[in-house]
């Protein structure tokens, strides 16, 4: 029994890169605006009581994006094998 690859054609991969392109980009943008926040609050301590709200949601859902982001960079490297000998 053979295993079949978890995408089933290039144009596939291809969205999963334009995605990953994507949520990179997101990623840097609230990068962008967590350092603003601290900035406009002059703290950047994230146990002070003066922290930003938004800075802390921001970071969280920073996170959340970077580890969808390793999940996707690790399927398409399982990818990878397959579309190699496909091509070969």
């Amino acid at each position: 029994m053979s295993m079949q690859p978890r995408f089933e054609t290039a144009r596939e991969t291809a969205v999963i890169s334009k995605i990953l392109t994507d949520l990179v980009r997101t990623v840097q943008l609230i990068e962008c605006e967590i350092a603003a926040q601290e900035e406009r609050a002059s703290v950047s301590n994230r146990s002070d009581v003066k922290y930003p709200m938004l800075a802390r949601t921001l970071i969280e859902r920073r996170d959340n994006l970077k580890i969808t982001i390793d999940a996707l960079e690790q399927r398409l490297a399982e990818r990878a094998p397959y579309e190699q000998a496909t091509a070969a």
